[in-house]
């Protein structure tokens, strides 16, 4: 790990954050000599990677950490370039950020949102951090948004998927290359109709936070326009271990589809007391009993094992895809660590890669220089087909995957197989839809 020596030059002057995710009146000011908060006055610019290195969403955040890591030694010059090589726009060099030396510092958010501000917040005001990227909880990335808005940072968020973190909590300080809910539901709907059909009864475990809120209210939405009927929503804590006594209702509630709106460790421990139980061999009304998982990633399937065969979520990447950046991204990760990235390694990968760019291409680490080249940037190379990341909302849009488990897997990678790539049209949302509604982006804040 890379510590900055640079200057301070943006100072938080509050105390201690408290509360999950609450703004509090927090006063960043930069020195008079500053144009914007942490300007890099010396050889170095120093990125913040703010990841979950414990709590459930923990083996997310291991390999965020492997993909920020090889991101900072292509953008130095080191390695094979990955996907800088297959990257549309050409302003990258690999010598660095502006031809500064790129160096990083990196906490652990827990996946516990106080825990993520104060890791950010020290960050920013004792490493001299320009930019704030990472995270694997929505709750996380929408107070750590919220903080480099205050603070005059850039928030690169890393895997996010609650609608909120670009819809009603969106920030103009904030960008976010991961799909949503919204996204998921719009790819998962016509497949459940065509294999599930139309007629089924569902039931919800819902994460009890902004993502699986949001998760629910999507799918609820999109299976509902279909002809299925919701028979019950349950909240479920997002520190539970043990789901036994939220899947024994189940049994008798007339559903015959289980939608398990959980992540990580939640979602490998949920499905494995569902299939304890056994609902994957019952049949309810003449229909044999599905379960979908509206977003998983290899990392919860091979957690998962033999559970996760046959169930159908979607997922923003994978590794299996052909495209030239895909398989770039994929041989440098397994060359550096001996096996296939995930997809929230993707995801942040590319964010890093961008934020370099933009840089580049603005002539500044300025915030507002940032924003103005991100806004509306569209791109190719990096996975996902053509990409636009959208103005309104700082939303990027690209095509979204339909993945099932597979049924024989042919070793702990090969655990998914790609159902269907829903293309970017077919996921495109207006800014002002209902369920990204409230808030507003605001403008930029340079912190000085």
């Amino acid at each position: 790990m890379s510590k900055s020596n640079l200057t301070r030059r943006g100072v938080i002057k509050s105390g201690a954050i408290a509360g999950a995710g609450v703004a509090l009146p927090t006063i960043f000011t930069a020195s008079s000599a500053a144009a914007y908060t942490n300007e890099p006055t010396g050889g170095s610019v120093t990125l913040g990677f703010n990841v979950p290195q414990t709590g459930p969403y923990a083996d997310e955040g291991a390999d965020e950490l492997r993909a920020y890591e090889l991101a900072v030694e292509h953008l130095n010059g080191g390695g094979d370039g990955g996907m800088m090589n297959t990257f549309s726009s050409k302003a990258l060099k690999g010598n660095g950020i502006l031809g500064k030396k790129v160096e990083f510092v990196t906490g652990d958010t827990q996946t516990k949102s106080d825990a993520a501000r104060a890791s950010a917040k020290s960050m920013i005001e004792k490493d001299g951090a320009v930019m704030i990227t990472g995270g694997s909880s929505s709750g996380v990335a929408v107070a750590v948004q919220g903080l480099c808005q205050e603070a005059g940072v850039i928030f690169m968020a890393g895997l996010t998927h609650s609608n909120d973190t670009t819809g009603k909590d969106k920030k103009a300080n904030g960008f976010r290359h991961f799909f949503n809910a919204y996204m998921s539901a719009a790819a998962l709907a016509p497949v459940l109709s065509k294999l599930y059909g139309n007629d089924r009864k569902a039931y919800h475990l819902t994460a009890d936070y902004t993502w699986g809120w949001t998760q629910e209210e999507s799918i609820k939405a999109a299976t509902e326009a279909l002809g299925w009927e919701t028979v019950n929503t349950v909240k479920t804590p997002l520190a539970q271990t043990d789901f036994s006594s939220y899947i024994a209702p189940v049994l008798n509630s007339g559903a015959d589809v289980l939608v398990l709106n959980h992540y990580g460790g939640n979602m490998v421990n949920s499905l494995t007391n569902a299939v304890q139980f056994g609902l994957r061999s019952k049949q309810v009304n003449g229909k044999n009993f599905e379960i979908v998982v509206p977003l998983f990633s290899r990392l919860m399937a091979r957690g998962a094992g033999e559970n996760i065969k046959g169930i159908l979520g979607s997922t923003n990447w994978h590794w299996s895809l052909q495209d030239e950046g895909s398989k770039a991204f994929v041989k440098s990760f397994g060359t550096k660590y001996g096996f296939p990235p995930s997809q929230a390694a993707h995801t942040v990968y590319c964010q890093t890669l961008l934020y370099a760019d933009a840089c580049e291409r603005a002539g500044t680490f300025s915030p507002c220089g940032v924003v103005e080249a991100l806004e509306g940037f569209e791109f190719d190379g990096l996975g996902n087909g053509k990409t636009l990341y959208r103005a309104d909302d700082h939303q990027c849009f690209k095509d979204v995957l339909v993945v099932r488990g597979k049924e024989n897997p042919t070793s702990e990678f090969d655990v998914l197989e790609v159902v269907e790539v829903t293309p970017a049209a077919q996921v495109t949302y207006a800014p002002d839809h209902p369920m990204f509604a409230g808030g507003a982006l605001g403008t930029c804040n340079p912190g000085a």
